[in-house]
């Protein structure tokens, strides 16, 4: 039996998956983000703790047997977050996330200090990353900064409360802009432009590599045996393709999550930073991936859910599907620019918007809208990828987003190309993160282990719906330029 913990931005997800890869419990804790200032966005580590507590203290209570005979441990989760701990391992500030746009003038800085960024990290300098969150703390809060002894992401903050060891791997580990990822180790030089040096960093591993065993108390408090195993996992999109089984070239995924990406599977290391694209290691020894990413997507449905009268999300597609597809002819643009973006405009203050309104607009509208819009940044992510020659084989979906076919119907005509659903891709890095356990406690051949799932069904493009989908993209495509220069 192994246990994967998947530590999201909207919640902790766990996962109890036997020796015949199947789920056999599963519970997750919700989280919520702090936004204290314009383009902020923050977490306190200690309710990933406490969120990890009621997750697994959820399966204990339904899965004790279960729990009980766990071998290993994965861990995966959202990446980037600057987590600042002092030489006490006391926590100094609230974690600075993924999704914050506060250092844009940051990167501007780190791509003058160090010409080769690029070269090394493979990616361009984007307030999302790590390494621009220091330069800003450094900056505005110089007492925390002096006092930084370790710079952790959130699930390895998460590992040091398992394990009282510092450690990361590699795929999380090349979104900070401080690792070397064609050799996959710190490099010291992009580390010295930020004023750090390797010391503040945590040891490296592969992610299918044993980090470190769960404590004795933590074992104690959990049901879990003790001396189990922690693996080093995966950022939340590498351990989710893991779980889907895209570790081949040219295989890819699209993740449907609080953000959304697309990910493809390479065999090298790859930079396209120009377009917006990420270049990273992949969870397995010796592979990469490239990815464009969406910092809005199931979020922006989160977000009309909640400024339209609190009705459940699903409740939201529901009537948008009752509309029918081809109600998107009436319905307004939407561009989900909630947080900004990455892949293709790196602009963390681009907005988002909704453009077409009249007074017969309804709430399924809005939806709709919203759905498409989401879908477009898709396309326009897909399509950053392809500029920079980067071949795409099948797409599997993961995700929350993927239990609407519905919305997987709009996706599909908007990219032009079928997707795959498989078994169980809801649930994603935290599947994978498990698998991740398994590779470190038993040693097997990856490639035996980290197979596609069945798939359940392939969701292929609509020819009426793609021509549709294709004229309103070339109007959707118009308002960011048009928008560019209003700042709100």
């Amino acid at each position: 039996m192994f246990l994967g913990l998947d530590l999201g931005t909207s919640a902790l997800k766990a996962v109890l998956v036997d020796g015949a890869q199947r789920v056999v419990g599963q519970a997750s804790a919700p989280l919520t983000v702090q936004r204290p200032r314009p383009l902020w966005s923050e977490q306190d580590p200690d309710t990933w703790w406490t969120a990890a507590e009621q997750a697994v203290g959820a399966l204990r209570t339904e899965h004790a047997a279960a729990l009980g005979a766990v071998r290993g441990i994965g861990l995966s989760g959202q990446m980037h977050g600057a987590t600042l701990l002092d030489a006490a391992e006391r926590v100094l500030r609230p974690c600075i996330l993924w999704n914050d746009g506060r250092s844009g003038a940051e990167c501007a800085a780190l791509e003058q200090r160090a010409p080769r960024l690029r070269a090394l990290a493979g990616n361009a300098a984007m307030p999302g990353f790590t390494a621009p969150k220091l330069l800003w703390v450094a900056a505005h809060e110089p007492d925390v900064f002096r006092a930084t002894a370790h710079v952790l992401l959130p699930k390895d903050w998460l590992r040091l409360r398992l394990t009282g060891e510092a450690v990361s791997e590699m795929s999380d580990a090349a979104g900070t802009l401080w690792l070397d990822v064609a050799r996959r180790t710190w490099s010291e030089e992009l580390l010295a432009a930020t004023g750090l040096s390797a010391r503040h960093m945590p040891r490296l591993v592969e992610g299918s590599a044993a980090s470190g065993t769960l404590r004795a108390e933590v074992a104690a408090a959990w049901g879990v045996p003790a001396g189990v195993v922690v693996a080093g996992g995966g950022g939340d999109n590498a351990a989710g393709a893991v779980g889907v089984g895209v570790v081949r070239p040219g295989d890819a995924l699209l993740s449907l999550g609080t953000s959304g990406v697309i990910f493809v599977a390479t065999d090298r290391f790859t930079p396209a930073p120009d377009g917006g694209v990420h270049a990273f290691c992949h969870a397995r020894p010796a592979t990469w991936h490239q990815m464009s990413v969406i910092l809005s997507a199931a979020s922006c449905l989160s977000w009309l859910s909640s400024v339209t009268g609190g009705a459940p999300e699903a409740e939201l597609v529901r009537e948008a599907e009752a509309r029918g597809a081809e109600a998107l002819a009436r319905a307004p643009l939407f561009l989900p620019y909630l947080s900004g973006e990455r892949t293709p405009h790196n602009d963390p203050h681009a907005s988002g918007a909704f453009a077409g309104l009249r007074h017969e607009t309804t709430r399924a509208d809005l939806t709709l809208a919203v759905l498409e819009g989401v879908a477009f940044a898709f396309a326009d992510g897909q399509q950053a990828l392809t500029d920079s020659r980067t071949a795409i084989a099948q797409v599997s979906v993961i995700g929350g987003g993927a239990h609407s076919r519905f919305w997987g119907r709009l996706l599909a005509a908007a990219l032009e190309r079928p997707l795959r659903y498989h078994a169980g891709g809801e649930h994603g890095p935290a599947f994978g993160a498990a698998r991740l356990a398994r590779l470190a406690v038993t040693g097997e051949d990856p490639r035996a282990v980290c197979t596609a799932p069945p798939v359940d069904a392939v969701v292929e493009p609509e020819p009426e719906l793609v021509a549709l989908c294709a004229e309103r993209r070339r109007r959707y495509r118009s308002l960011y330029p048009a928008l560019r220069d209003l700042q709100w």
